[in-house]
């Protein structure tokens, strides 16, 4: 614990190079590179400084920076934000906000929701993605159906592939025999942005299972790219696709014992998204059209379970935006998506149609917004939506913001269509209240944020086991079924902050504070905490550049304990992990970097059962022209 307190002691805030803080309108610019320009507050990008929601973005020096493929060293970087893996890198990795589940936070790739259709709780696993490919992360946290629709209810994350201006490259190897190689190339001009990444990823891996003795390795292709073309000063056209290939090695529960140990199984994963559309801009109205489509498959071959699912989704939508007289301007938006589902023995499909309007007035100092939503959907009915959020700049850089966001969760096609399905289930829902203070923005020589929150929960799904309890519609689900029932609460505060020391050296940290309850009447586990959701968590940053194309950075990230499974009967420990990095800029082209991660060789685990990575050291260059 002393080790822990004394890194956090001296890292301040969060590290990350410090960009020029320019403040565009509300014109739609290229977002990928722009960390002070939001798109999941409205749809459409506007300053971050015009919403009243939490927002936090990470652009791609920061995650260059950082260094290698592991998504989750930079989602440690985002305040409410916690994860769980069941294994090494490639394996099922979640992702929840502010204490909701990761099925309740809506993923984005491009503009493409990814939230896999299949799934029992509709998540997304972000496993399937490369630090090499991505540009950008950003992160609303709280509950903002009002424009996203359902699962939108602790947040929406919305993540831009690479639009490199040149080419690069890169490749490293280190840890447990890993080999990551990443390529890019793209162009920039007054009329045409298009660039395209890919990524490899091959390791050797460690046992999945905690008293494993077999390596279960990964290897996976990722490859992504986007475009936009200006056919007129008012029209573009847009697009992006992206292709994911991937194979992990799994343990299971093999006979006779069925206890959780090495087995020869894997999983294979195919994952397609992308969208086509068009943008017209022009007298005061934009308008953002378009069609996405994601399928997201795997395959297990595990001799005693083994299985294929599919999920798919497919969608037309319109976003747009009309500035009115007297600084204000209403958004909008109208969209229609099918999905369905494969998982053997089960499957189904269903439509949703949606609709929302936005009023905002978007003064020198003060933002207010407020808008509604209904979405109608072919199982469970119709829902209703209502949010509003407001900013006030009460002194130079310094803002107030509160924000009032409702949320919903549609049951997922397996939850309604299953063996276990219950056609009669209700959307769970949340209500999710913010306020907070700021001074300057995230990268500024002095940067602060603190934020208050809660959200309450009711009508969470869980899960009627026949086998312990009674009920009629055992009848015809004689193992089970879902139902409505747990009502919920999370509550906490985030802080946020960065200081430039001295020239080249800049520190950072944000810590959570995350309260979670169980708050169902009667319930067997009333009053618990939910499961792997720690109180505590912090990342500490500090990074120094030279003069003379040298760089140091160390990062720090401490987690508090947490309970493991919804009884609160076993723990999970805190734990601290350090990383340690470097950088060399050999010339203008080619730079070279190395890393230890978790460099005290720390022992943790944050799901129960499952093993983690120890020491590790990777070395690598970089080549861009």
């Amino acid at each position: 614990m002393r080790k822990s307190l004394y890194f956090l002691g001296t890292f301040l805030s969060m590290a990350q190079p410090a960009w020029a803080q320019d403040h565009p309108s509300d014109a739609v610019p290229d977002t990928s590179s722009r960390p002070d320009i939001t798109v999941t507050a409205t749809g459409l990008p506007q300053s971050i400084d015009h919403t009243g929601q939490p927002v936090t973005i990470i652009g791609r020096d920061e995650i260059a920076s950082v260094q290698g493929a592991d998504i989750t060293r930079i989602l440690r970087r985002l305040p409410g934000t916690t994860f769980t893996r069941n294994g090494g890198l490639g394996s099922l990795t979640l992702v929840g906000v502010r204490g909701a589940s990761a099925g309740q936070t809506l993923v984005l790739v491009d503009g493409v929701r990814l939230n896999d259709p299949a799934n029992a709780n509709g998540e997304f696993d972000v496993s399937q993605l490369a630090a090499g490919t991505v540009e950008s992360i950003e992160l609303l946290r709280g509950p903002n159906s009002v424009v996203w629709g359902s699962q939108a209810m602790g947040g929406v994350m919305n993540i831009a592939t690479r639009l490199e201006n040149g080419v690069s490259a890169s490749i490293e190897y280190g840890g447990e025999e890993q080999v990551t190689a990443t390529a890019a190339a793209g162009v920039v001009n007054d009329r045409l942005e298009a660039g395209i990444s890919a990524s490899f990823i091959d390791s050797q891996g460690f046992s999945t299972a905690a008293g494993g003795a077999e390596d279960d390795g990964y290897r996976q292709y990722n490859i992504a790219g986007r475009a936009s073309y200006q056919l007129t000063d008012a029209l573009a056209l847009t697009g992006s696709a992206r292709y994911v290939e991937g194979k992990v090695d799994l343990d299971g529960f093999p006979p006779p014992d069925y206890t959780f140990a090495d087995t020869d199984a894997t999983e294979k994963l195919r994952v397609w998204s992308g969208r086509v559309g068009a943008l017209y801009q022009a007298g005061g109205l934009t308008l953002n059209a378009g069609f996405a489509l994601s399928d997201t498959q795997r395959d297990g071959d595990d001799p005693s379970f083994p299985y294929s699912i599919d999920g798919r989704s497919e969608r037309v939508e319109l976003l747009g935006r009309v500035e009115l007289p007297g600084n204000f301007a209403l958004d909008f938006g109208a969209d229609h998506e099918w999905t369905r589902f494969s998982n053997a023995p089960d499957s189904g499909k269903a439509e949703t149609s949606s609709g929302h309007a936005l009023i905002g007035y978007y003064g020198q100092a003060l933002t207010l917004t407020a808008g509604v939503r209904y979405d109608d959907h072919s199982e469970f009915g119709d829902e209703w939506t209502f949010g509003a959020n407001g900013v006030l700049e009460f002194a130079p850089d310094w803002r107030i913001r509160a924000s009032y966001g409702e949320g919903f969760k549609a049951p997922t096609l397996y939850q309604l269509l299953s063996q276990y399905g219950n056609p009669g289930l209700a959307p769970e829902r949340s209500k999710g209240y913010d306020a907070g203070i700021s001074y300057g923005q995230r990268g500024d020589p002095l940067y602060f944020s603190l934020s208050g929150f809660r959200r309450d929960s009711r009508n969470l799904i869980d899960f009627f086991s026949c086998f312990s309890g009674t009920d009629p519609l055992c009848d015809t689900r004689p193992f089970g079924f879902y139902f409505n029932q747990a009502k919920a609460r999370a509550e906490g505060f985030e802080v946020e902050g960065g200081v430039a020391i001295a020239p080249g050296l800049y520190a950072g940290l944000v810590y959570s504070y995350t309260d979670t309850k169980n708050r169902t009447p009667g319930d067997i586990n009333e009053g618990n905490e939910f499961a792997r959701r720690p109180k505590h968590m912090a990342t500490g940053s500090i990074d120094w550049t030279s003069g003379f194309g040298l760089s140091l950075g160390a990062d720090i990230r401490i987690v508090g304990k947490a309970w493991d499974n919804a009884a609160n009967t076993v723990r999970l420990k805190s734990h601290a992990l350090g990383d340690v990095r470097a950088s060399f800029a050999v010339s203008e082209n080619v730079e070279l970097f190395g890393r230890v991660e978790n460099v005290w060789n720390e022992r943790y685990v944050i799901a129960s059962g499952y093993n983690t990575e120890g020491r590790a050291a990777y070395i690598g260059a970089r080549l861009k022209m």
